[in-house]
């Protein structure tokens, strides 16, 4: 809390500043925080009464609130906006836990979307939120392998693997119920197909069903391949959401953060903010409003940052959690983690002379409303200038 406290803070900012002071004791205990409280923490030159009527003035601004009459107070979403707006430019690791998450990090590998996902899940472990990356789409790639695996007596599932870790599933039709047998002869005869080997004994219906079943998972892998109109989203860390008091306690609350994370239309729009801008965006609670089918505010929030290849922004990196959040420590983590993904994306694809290209649409279509939803945030009642926002 100290960093954000001025050693003697003039009269007409000790009112941001005692929000601040709540917000950073808040965030770290998640207890109402009363005025013993905050004057043990750094305020010890005001009184009680002086807090408590500080706390009266934020609480009818909108940025506090109380669960109970005798209760301390708790930050509302607009309080923790604030808390962000003011610390979103200090985010930076000590330098042995940046040293650590680079080293955590650091990979050269032809299996660029392989790596990808290991950041994702090696982040989602550091943050314990859950984490969601946008890839963009990698040239010089090949299939490496093809497995047929048999659903009923009409589907079957081909899935494929490719030189960069990617894998992609097909379901193909039959009119025939495929026996292991004859999937597995499938399987050869693909592989014969992709190295020139020879091919496996088959009679003519099995070798017929086998070719074209080739083919039709070749032509829908190239189309695919080459006309891909949105940004591959890699997730992980589901589970993450299931340890915070403030979702488990309130079920409202966790389907909220679930449907988002699920939203891959609101998670693209998202990314896409970051990526256009070119820096840290966040959401929190009602900021989520334009990109929720839930009817409630959300009561989580969002953190992103883009990564770049070879000084051009390719992707982003996403936090999802509760609105109570670390938020100077995963904004320094984003911030590293940013840093270290693009060196090695960058060291990769010049090793391994590996090109990249983004979608034939933009990251925003028709996008014209911002999703920051600035204008719903309140002001202090000391801010006097008239219609200011926080400018994120």
């Amino acid at each position: 809390m100290k960093a954000i406290l001025p050693k003697k803070p003039a009269k007409d900012q000790r009112e941001k500043i005692i929000l601040l002071g709540l917000v950073e004791i808040y965030l770290q205990y998640g207890k109402p925080v009363g005025s013993n409280t905050l004057r043990e923490n750094g305020f010890e030159d005001l009184s009680s009464a002086t807090i408590r009527n500080y706390f009266g003035k934020l609480e009818e601004a909108g940025f506090l609130k109380q669960q109970h009459s005798s209760g301390g107070r708790i930050p509302t979403n607009a309080a923790y906006k604030l808390y962000a707006d003011t610390v979103r430019d200090s985010h930076s690791l000590e330098e042995k836990e940046q040293a650590q998450l680079h080293s955590l990090l650091s990979a050269e590998t032809r299996e660029v979307n392989t790596y990808l996902q290991r950041c994702a899940e090696l982040l989602s472990e550091k943050t314990q939120t859950a984490v969601f990356l946008s890839s963009p789409r990698f040239d010089q790639d090949f299939i490496l392998d093809i497995k047929m695996i048999g659903i009923d007596n009409s589907r079957c599932l081909c899935v494929l693997v490719t030189d960069f870790g990617v894998i992609k599933t097909e379901v193909l039709y039959t009119e025939i119920k495929l026996s292991n047998f004859s999937l597995k002869r499938m399987e050869q005869y693909f592989q014969s197909r992709i190295t020139g080997k020879e091919k496996p004994e088959m009679n003519k219906e099995e070798e017929d069903l086998a070719s074209k079943f080739y083919n039709e998972v070749m032509l829908r892998h190239i189309v695919s391949y080459n006309h891909f109109s949105s940004i591959d989203i890699l997730k992980t860390g589901f589970s993450k959401l299931l340890t915070y008091p403030d979702f488990t306690e309130d079920a409202s609350g966790l389907a909220s953060g679930l449907s988002f994370f699920e939203n891959n239309e609101a998670l693209r729009l998202m990314l896409g903010e970051s990526c256009k801008e070119g820096d840290l965006k966040y959401w929190i609670g009602d900021d989520l409003i334009p990109l929720s089918t839930s009817s409630q505010t959300p009561s989580c929030a969002v953190f992103i940052f883009p990564y770049k290849i070879n000084q051009t922004i390719a992707g982003a990196i996403g936090l999802l959690g509760p609105s109570r959040l670390p938020y100077k420590h995963l904004f320094a983590v984003l911030k590293t983690a940013s840093e270290a993904i693009g060196l090695s994306l960058t060291k990769s694809l010049y090793k391994f002379k590996i090109s990249f290209r983004q979608p034939l649409t933009p990251y925003l279509q028709n996008q014209q409303k911002n999703f920051s939803s600035e204008e719903s945030t309140p002001h202090l009642l000391e801010d006097k200038t008239p219609g200011q926002t926080h400018d994120r």
